[in-house]
This record gives C-alpha cells, structure tokens and sequence, in this order.
C-alpha cells in the first residue's frame, strides 16, 4: 500500500478502529468460546498510564511501512512478544504522545525531528489486565524512513513490515499455547518469522480493516 494513500485515510485518524479479524481473540483450544476478559472502564477502571506509537513511514520504493520490535526475553509480562515501540508514561511527559515519542527514541533510537514525525492523534485506550498498564495507541506518519538503532537491553530485533501485511485477507497463522494455566488459541501475523499477536496484533488488524475499506 503506497505511503501517501495511507496518510490520506489516517489524517485525521478515525475517532476508534473497526475491529480486526475474530480470529485474533483468543479462545479456549478445547471449546472455542472467547477466553475471559476482566471487564474495564476507560474513565473509572484504572490501570497505569502507558503509550505505544504507530508510526507509518515510506520505504525507499514509496510503499508505507511500520516499525515494531521484539522485546527482549527476560521472563517477565511481554518478554520476547512483538510489540510497538512504547512503555509507560513519566511524570515529565507533557502528554501521552510525548511519552510514546520517548520511548521510540529510547527503544529504537528514533530521532523525530530528522524523519519528519508528525502525531496525528490517538486512539482509545486499552487495558492489559496481565500488567495494568492502560495503553494508548499514538499514531504518527514521518515524512522520511527513520534510521533505527535498536536498545540491546530493551530490543532484540527491530522488525518494519509493509503494511499490507495487516489489511483484510493478509495472511494469518494460528497458534495454541497454554497462558496463565489456560490452553488457549488465536491467530497471529506472522513477521519474520515471529508471530505478532495479543494487543498489538489487535490495533494492526483494527488499522489495516480501516485502510482496507473502500473509498
């Protein structure tokens, strides 16, 4: 998908996402019904406030790419998933979309100012039970590909799928695994040869449903 089609359908950003495909909710393996979710209030329900960036950049042939990055794997919550740039807010960001751009910065080595990012705004909340963070997606076009350094105590890898990998029809691998004693199953992205699932899959599903609608 080239580059300045998707800033025509982000700018200005949709006020919420159209939901991705089902598959990617987890369910039960053995009874296919959605596996349980606390219920959360964005305005009542609390969790600590955290920001991640979707940032949206042209490849050197013109095509729209993102950047993600595989955590390093110190066993803890997120350990080793993919994931969007980001972490939680400090008391010295001016806003969540500053928080998400510091992070970038600490985690990738994103300078902002060189590439050109422009924050066209954000999009809801939403709460990780597992770690209570509740996070805001921020989304931002660079007019130039940043140049990457990955943060070796925070990133194993820095991945910058095109994103047609998460439009409707893209293609999806499922996956059974047992989490927090449930075995369960979902869909995933697959991107060299990771697979991206989870929240983040989630918000990717939601935006290439939206790019991917007609007009």
């Amino acid at each position: 998908m080239r580059f300045e089609d998707v800033v025509r359908r982000l700018d200005p950003p949709p006020a919420v996402l159209p939901d991705g495909p089902a598959a990617l909710v987890p369910v039960f393996a053995d009874g296919g019904e959605p596996r349980p979710r606390p219920p959360w209030d964005p305005d009542t329900g609390g969790g600590r406030p955290a920001a991640v960036l979707i940032l949206v950049y042209p490849d050197d042939a013109g095509d729209a790419r993102l950047i993600l990055t595989e955590r390093v794997d110190r066993g803890g919550h997120h350990s080793g998933e993919v994931s969007f740039p980001g972490g939680r807010a400090e008391p010295e960001d001016a806003d969540l979309a500053a928080t998400a751009l510091r992070e970038a910065f600490e985690e990738v080595g994103l300078d902002a100012d060189a590439a050109g990012v422009r924050v066209l705004g954000t999009l809801p909340a939403r709460w990780i039970p597992v770690s209570n963070y509740a996070v805001t997606p921020v989304l931002a076009v660079a007019e130039r590909r940043p140049t990457f350094t990955a943060q070796p105590s925070e990133v194993a890898a820095i991945l910058e799928p095109p994103v047609a990998s998460f439009l409707p029809g893209a293609p999806m691998i499922e996956i059974e695994r047992a989490i927090r004693g449930w075995a369960v199953r979902y869909a995933a992205y697959p991107v060299d040869g990771l697979a991206v699932w989870g929240m983040t899959a989630m918000v990717l599903g939601g935006l290439g449903a939206h790019l991917g609608r007609p007009g």
